[in-house]
Order: structure tokens, then sequence, then C-alpha cells
């Protein structure tokens, strides 16, 4: 048997007004999908801001439906919407914040497993990191370079 030690590193900002502004910016775009969210079920808005190498911005809030799982996460719905209209141009940046409209969200929000496993596939296949930076509604704000930082066992498709 043999022991494997897995090590993440992730940057930790105070708040919104410690990144640098251009991330601030896009923060902010993410903040604004979240306003679009369709969360009557679980009171739970999210947004998404992704930054391409076109200098486009392509946004998601999570949509969610009566009919349990077919709503779908913020993240995805941005990655998906990047993939189909812009095929060729790679995702550089990635901004999520999300709220509760029954509590107080002010500690940072990461991407849930599927959409984890959805943006890896998209880093795996542009062979180039994607940078992801994550918070709650308010409070601090964490930065991973990667994703693999937030799933560093990846399935992927040399597995298959």
């Amino acid at each position: 048997m043999k022991e494997v030690k897995i090590e993440t590193t992730l940057q930790v900002y105070d708040d919104i007004n410690e990144l640098p502004k251009a991330i601030q910016n896009l923060m902010n775009t993410a903040i604004e999908a979240r306003e679009n969210a369709y969360a009557p079920y679980s009171k739970f808005n999210v947004g998404a801001a992704i930054l391409l190498d076109n200098s486009i911005v392509v946004i998601g809030s999570n949509q969610e439906n009566a009919c349990f799982p077919s709503g779908l996460c913020a993240e995805r719905t941005a990655i998906y919407y990047a993939g189909a209209k812009y095929p060729k141009a790679k995702i550089l940046k990635m901004a999520i914040t999300a709220s509760s409209q029954n509590q107080v969200t002010d500690k940072p929000i990461p991407p849930c497993g599927a959409c984890r496993q959805s943006i890896a596939e998209y880093e795996i296949k542009q062979d180039q990191p994607i940078e992801i930076y994550f918070m709650g509604a308010q409070g601090k704000v964490v930065k991973s370079n990667s994703l693999a930082n937030l799933l560093p066992l990846l399935f992927e498709s040399s597995v298959l």
C-alpha cells in the first residue's frame, strides 16, 4: 500500500474590492447574472461570468424546473453557451457568486461536483487552465488557478 497526498493551493481575497480591477468587473457581471437566476424552489441564486480569449464575456444563471433535476446550474449554463456560441475560443477566467433568499451567504461557495466535471472538460479540451474565482453574496473571494485544484482526480476521455 502506498499513501498519496494531494494538496491544493488557493488564493483568498478579503472581499471583491481586493481583486484586480478586471476581475472585480468580471465578478460584478456574475453578480448581475445572479439576479437573473430562476430559483423558486431552492431559493439559491447563482451567477457566473466567463471571460473568453476573444475578450467576450458570457454569463449564466441557474435555471430551476419543478421536474427535478431538469434545471441547470449557472456555471454549466454559461460554459455550454460559450462552447456553443464560440467553439474556438478559450476560456480564460470564470467568476461565480451565490446568494440564498433564506440566509446570508458570506462564505465562498465553489461550483458543485457536476459543474466541476463540466468545467474540467473544457480545461482539458483547450489544454490551458481556467482561473476560477468564487464567492457568496459577500465576503471573501477564493481564486483557483485551475479547475484541477478543485477536482484533482479528473475523470477524462483518456480512460474511456
